[in-house]
């Protein structure tokens, strides 16, 4: 009798876990294609901001303020595909290529560096958390399938553009192009969008209002590589 009771009891346990590992499941992939459409009201980095802020007993600082594609200088555009990503355009949402380059360096001595794409990027940002824990990275692998599948190029770009973090608690291009150059994104130059971008890697350690001797390094390698990608015509059939 106890043995039978506890073979009920594990398949009513699988049997609910079943369930829940489906409900979570379609809970993602709902809430990935909804954004295909859908403006997010915020990211994942940008509440936990907030929630750290509160923790703190401090008022939330994040500034955010979402503008569509057609509203988007398309040399920022350009800018951040040529310093973060120049295969974006082309890749499934992983570029094979650097992630092997990547190791290779790494097992002959050199730092591991990252080579996320900006699909990548936009899962961690927009769903996840910082770090580089194996589930964090499998969850943005996940995402990033999801993205991929359901959104355009130009989705993706459209929304990393506005969740990418420009500053200290400064999200997206309109309101770094407000708060740097006083002007909307629209208006954006191939010189202020490659500034913009170069400091894309750390915005806490780099600065668009007190460029580093990097930066102006970085500022410049973006403007060369924009240049020989063929301007704004490289994204053309995004």
């Amino acid at each position: 009798m106890r043995t039978g009771r506890h073979r009920t009891l594990l398949r009513s346990f699988v049997r609910l876990t079943g369930f829940a590992c489906l409900g979570l499941w379609l809970l993602t992939v709902l809430l990935t294609l909804s954004l295909r459409w859908l403006t997010p009201p915020a990211s994942s980095w940008m509440l936990q901001r907030c929630v750290a802020a509160w923790w703190h007993a401090q008022g939330c600082r994040v500034r955010y303020q979402w503008v569509a594609w057609q509203a988007i200088s398309p040399h920022i555009a350009l800018a951040v595909v040529a310093a973060e990503d120049q295969k974006f355009p082309h890749h499934m949402g992983f570029d094979l290529g650097s992630i092997v380059e990547a190791w290779q360096a790494h097992q002959e001595g050199g730092r591991l560096r990252g080579a996320s794409t900006i699909s990548q990027q936009v899962a961690k940002n927009l769903f996840l958390w910082p770090g580089r824990s194996v589930v964090r990275k499998g969850l943005e692998a996940y995402f990033t399938v999801l993205i991929e599948l359901f959104w355009s190029k130009r989705r993706v770009l459209e929304v990393y553009l506005n969740v990418a973090e420009f500053g200290p608690d400064l999200f997206g291009v309109a309101a770094a192009s407000q708060t740097f150059f006083d002007k909307p994104a629209a208006q954006l130059t191939a010189p202020e969008a490659a500034l913009l971008a170069a400091v894309l890697p750390n915005p806490w350690q780099y600065h668009v209002q007190r460029p580093s001797a990097y930066v102006l390094h970085r500022h410049a390698w973006i403007l060369r590589q924009m240049q020989q990608l063929g301007g704004p015509q490289y994204l053309r059939d995004l």
